[in-house]
């Protein structure tokens, strides 16, 4: 009969101690080789929570190095147009506790970042985020806690990066399909010209 684990204790004997290195490869600060990522990164991923816990994941996609390095503990991540529903940035009013996984095509290695953040919309800062002479409405600005590399055991198990191993999108229904199942009384044709409209002229 399987047991549930119920503690810190019964978890770290399930798995037994990590290696040294993996501790001490976590950092307080971004070092060269967390910047020169960062600066490579075309893609990151958004973690946050509200006061109670309750959680969110949102992903964050521009031209490689779209979130500055202020400098050792500090970075810049823009936020672009979206629905509105503004979930992480609600979260991080709450809660300023943030997480972001950094990815770069082709790479399987990854960069996890751990802080605290804050929302500015101070013009001057912002302006280094321009694309198309667009500035973004706001931006995160996060302090770093804790920096570290992560191995590539995830991507080479799920081959994240072979080409040969992509989905056919056809064999998906389009999003306005989707949504129309979704949301009685939506206009599937009609959901898919608007988001086709929106990817042509809003993304920033």
């Amino acid at each position: 009969m399987s047991r549930d684990i119920a503690s810190a204790e019964e978890l770290r004997a399930h798995y037994g101690t990590p290696k040294s290195t993996t501790e001490l490869k976590r950092l307080d600060c971004l070092d060269v080789h967390c910047r020169a990522l960062i600066a490579a990164s075309p893609f990151v991923v958004l973690g946050t929570s509200d006061a109670a816990g309750n959680q969110d994941v949102s992903p964050r996609g521009d031209p490689p190095g779209f979130v500055k390095v202020l400098d050792d503990t500090h970075l810049l991540l823009p936020d672009r147009p979206g629905n509105k529903l503004l979930d992480s940035l609600q979260n991080v009013l709450a809660n300023p506790k943030v997480g972001l996984l950094f990815m770069v095509p082709g790479m399987s290695e990854t960069l996890r970042v751990n802080g605290t953040a804050e929302i500015v919309t101070d013009p001057d800062l912002l302006s280094a985020c321009a694309v198309d002479g667009k500035a973004p409405p706001s931006g995160l600005k996060v302090v770093v806690q804790e920096a570290y590399l992560h191995c590539a055991k995830a991507f080479i198990r799920s081959k994240l990066w072979d080409a040969s191993r992509h989905v056919d999108r056809g064999s998906f229904p389009t999003l306005g399909r989707m949504l129309a199942d979704q949301i009685a009384g939506l206009d599937a044709d009609r959901l898919d010209e608007t988001v086709e409209e929106a990817y042509r002229t809003r993304l920033y």
